[in-house]
């Protein structure tokens, strides 16, 4: 597999050459456009207003002189002669007559038009430019005006600053060597990093952390990657909890459930203590029971099974659940208040609501003094009802009242056995809330009591 850093480097390679090239094209291209086009456009400048001096009939040798005189003061080779085989004598190099002016040739200048020519000529070691303008008279050529030039080369054209430009190349493709190097370090050493602490995760190092340098997108990297850490480490450390707690509410029911077991099999406890060993140890079967049907209740509430929610008519599953409750309240003289609106009904899960109206208020009953009052009421929007359960317990104080709804979460410690509850039906009823889209908030003041708020949606088609 290709690194990052030769995938980059491969790409700023591309990105020089394709830079190269296209300085060598363009300046080609300015050699042709600028100098070689420009020198062409004044040798026909020069060919054409001599032409203009060309009064007809014979060539004359004061015509011929006068080119002659006018080559001494131009930057171009100027000839005249009568019979174009004349050029090899006037020219300093050899010329091949039939293929300086073919039949193709002779018929553009009989036709008053110029013809140009460019080659290679090895005794001057560049390219020649020509220029060959007619001397006609009633369809005769009488004559010829030929211009040339040795083009100077590129190389010479930059000779004097070929230095300092190869200098100045050598010096920005150094700086950019450096600059592309501290950037590839800028970007892969946090990236090098990211990868060691990933493995590092994998380990099973849930601490692990990276240092956030810098603001672009590595920094935004490392800062998402340093959230993942704390979540995946808080989980870690809820399951360890989790997984203590659960451990620690099961070892006291199978201690008591086996210590009375063995002494009954022994045959250890008298006669009139065996009804209350018998008592002991169903009660704390069914506390395990609990225990083991709330867990089964919070894997299935955190698989996110779909809800087959309906309509629910609010007031009768309210009555349903207190009936339920009543032998719970009448242990402790406890009475149910109940101000429902008789014409609400919810677009809910009936077995899940009223899972949820039952941990709710079986902790209120839990933490309520004897001879107290738990009212229960609703208030109806356009589409959800808030249903309100209001206990006169002890009240929660504000610092534990944001962690109620974690799991096995206790604001007294102390009363885990004394109350029998498991520390997860807040737990549960969130998550239930959550599952069919609700909110459950809670409003508590130490030594008044503690309201919770389930906020639910509505069947909507009552009033479309």
């Amino acid at each position: 597999m290709k690194k990052l850093s030769f995938k980059i480097w491969m790409l700023l390679l591309v990105f020089i050459a394709t830079t190269i090239v296209f300085l060598v094209v363009l300046t080609n291209f300015l050699y042709e456009e600028l100098y070689v086009q420009h020198t062409e456009s004044s040798m026909k400048e020069v060919a054409a207003n001599i032409q203009r001096t060309y009064d007809g009939g014979v060539v004359t040798d004061d015509f011929i002189k006068q080119t002659e005189d006018y080559n001494r003061f131009s930057n171009f080779e100027v000839f005249t002669v009568r019979n174009p085989r004349e050029l090899s004598a006037c020219l300093p190099f050899d010329i091949d007559y039939d293929s300086l002016i073919g039949a193709e040739e002779r018929a553009q200048l009989i036709d008053g038009k110029s013809v140009k020519k460019r080659g290679f000529e090895s005794r001057f070691d560049r390219e020649i430019v020509s220029v060959i303008y007619p001397l006609v008279d009633e369809n005769r050529l009488e004559g010829i005006i030929y211009l040339y030039v040795p083009l100077t080369k590129m190389t010479e054209m930059a000779s004097k600053d070929v230095l300092f430009l190869v200098a100045i190349v050598s010096l920005l493709l150094v700086a950019m060597a450096f600059i592309s190097l501290k950037s590839l370090q800028r970007v892969l050493t946090p990236l090098a990093k990211l990868k060691e602490a990933a493995i590092s995760m994998a380990s099973g190092k849930y601490d692990t952390r990276v240092k956030e340098e810098s603001q672009d997108e590595i920094g935004e990297l490392s800062q998402a990657f340093n959230q993942m850490a704390k979540s995946i480490q808080e989980e870690d450390d809820k399951k360890r909890d989790f997984l203590s707690v659960v451990s620690h509410e099961l070892r006291t029911p199978i201690s008591y459930i086996k210590g009375y077991g063995e002494a009954f099999e022994q045959q250890l406890i008298p006669e009139e203590k065996k009804l209350e060993g018998y008592s002991l140890i169903v009660r704390e079967a069914n506390r395990m029971q609990k225990l083991t049907n709330d867990l089964l209740t919070v894997a299935r509430s955190e698989s996110k099974e779909e809800v087959a929610s309906g309509p629910l008519v609010l007031a009768e599953t309210i009555r349903e659940v207190q009936q339920l409750l009543q032998p719970l309240a009448n242990e402790k003289a406890i009475i149910f208040t109940t101000l429902m609106d008789e014409e609400t009904i919810l677009d809910a899960d009936e077995q899940k609501t009223k899972q949820i109206l039952i941990n709710v208020l079986e902790n209120a009953i839990r933490y309520s003094p004897n001879n107290s009052v738990i009212t229960v009421s609703n208030k109806t929007g356009k589409k959800e009802t808030t249903i309100s359960i209001a206990d006169q317990g002890c009240g929660i104080e504000k610092e534990h009242l944001e962690h109620i709804t974690e799991r096995f979460y206790r604001v007294n410690k102390a009363r885990s056995r004394a109350d029998g509850g498991t520390g997860l039906g807040l737990s549960i009823a969130l998550q239930l809330v959550d599952i069919q889209k609700g909110k459950l908030s809670f409003v508590s003041e130490v030594g008044v009591g503690t309201t919770v708020h389930i906020t639910l949606p509505i069947w909507e088609d009552l009033f479309e």
